[in-house]
């Protein structure tokens, strides 16, 4: 079914869109969720919650990337997960390496002190983002945004793993470079 039918679906409160939605962007999602969450369990549960806030969010929302929109939902449920059951205690895992290798571009501490500012910043990333040539950019993504392993995106790229670390790195510090050269503190 296609992307604005089942959101048609969600406007028409046809429960049908629920199913449709796990239908099609089930296994998307749930990979989204277990790069994250790191266990099955906490992804099903994610998953779920995704469906229940789409239901939600539609309407009034109307997503013109309904993949996008799912992608968004079913990260910050993860993250959430993820920090309600890692609060006292940092574990190893994937996505508090892909924090740690962030916090040396973007500080952690909340210094962006308006929403004027934190959408200036999310300009500026995205601006950088689209300077870099798609298969870098690509793999930033993989990394930054659905926290896939460095062997996951060796696997799917077609490189060795020590590469995609070297890429990721000089990325980092390119991107670190980016926004020191914009004003930002970093």
């Amino acid at each position: 079914m296609d992307d604005k039918d089942i959101i048609e679906l969600y406007f028409a409160r046809n429960e049908m869109a629920i199913s449709e939605t796990a239908d099609k962007y089930g296994n998307y999602c749930t990979a989204i969720a277990k790069n994250i969450v790191g266990n099955d369990e906490d992804a099903y549960e994610c998953v779920n919650d995704t469906y229940l806030n789409t239901w939600d969010a539609i309407p009034p929302t109307r997503p013109s990337i309904f993949s996008a929109f799912l992608a968004k939902i079913t990260r910050n449920l993860a993250f959430n997960i993820y920090r309600r059951k890692h609060t006292k205690k940092r574990s190893g895992g994937e996505v508090t390496l892909v924090l740690d290798e962030l916090a040396e571009c973007v500080s952690g501490k909340d210094n962006v002190e308006s929403e004027v500012e934190r959408k200036e910043l999310i300009s500026t990333i995205n601006s950088f983002l689209e300077s870099l040539e798609p298969n870098k950019r690509n793999i930033f993504v993989c990394r930054y945004w659905y926290s896939d392993s460095v062997k996951n995106i060796a696997t799917r790229f077609k490189m060795t793993e020590s590469n995609v670390s070297v890429t990721l790195n000089r990325l980092r510090v390119k991107l670190k470079d980016y926004l020191a050269e914009r004003g930002y503190e970093v």
